[in-house]
């Protein structure tokens, strides 16, 4: 048996416009579950909602030992990067992927921002990587982590 938290290449690339529709997909499968549990689940809309979000120049593709397995993307607002469309193909959840791509993506000059599913199991990764509780309501968990500067301290003094 292989040992699934053993050292993969982990790597990304840029997204192209005909990476929609997998994706979409993949978006469908990831949140299927958390999704249902919360009473949101439409097969359509799931699918439907990521193809009007899609914007391939801020979205790269996770690629596992050649694999093409996930997606995350970055988008500046407002003084702040929005974490979003991060998903990773359940073969390989658990195995230390989501984690490499946040040490990778994560500038510590800039305060970042994201939401995840209420009651989701992705929120502790985000928590161990300090992102705190920025608001919530019934269905989503909003997250921020702040920039921090270089001796760092927090860039609001704490």
């Amino acid at each position: 048996m292989t040992d699934r938290r053993a050292p993969a290449e982990v790597r990304t690339r840029p997204a192209v416009d005909d990476d929609v529709d997998w994706i979409a997909e993949l978006r469908a499968i990831v949140l299927r579950s958390d999704l249902t549990r919360l009473g949101r689940y439409d097969d359509v809309r799931v699918r439907q909602r990521f193809r009007d979000a899609f914007a391939p120049e801020e979205t790269r593709v996770i690629i596992v030992d050649g694999e093409e397995v996930g997606s995350v993307a970055l988008r500046d607002e407002g003084g702040s990067r929005w974490l979003e469309h991060f998903y990773i193909a359940p073969s390989h959840q658990g195995a230390g992927v989501g984690g490499r791509i946040l040490t990778m993506l994560l500038d510590d000059d800039v305060s970042h921002r994201l939401n995840v599913l209420q009651g989701s199991p992705a929120r502790a990764l985000y928590e161990r990587h300090g992102f705190v509780l920025e608001r919530q309501d019934e269905v989503d968990v909003f997250l921020r982590r702040e920039r921090t500067s270089t001796d760092g301290v927090a860039s609001d003094g704490r």
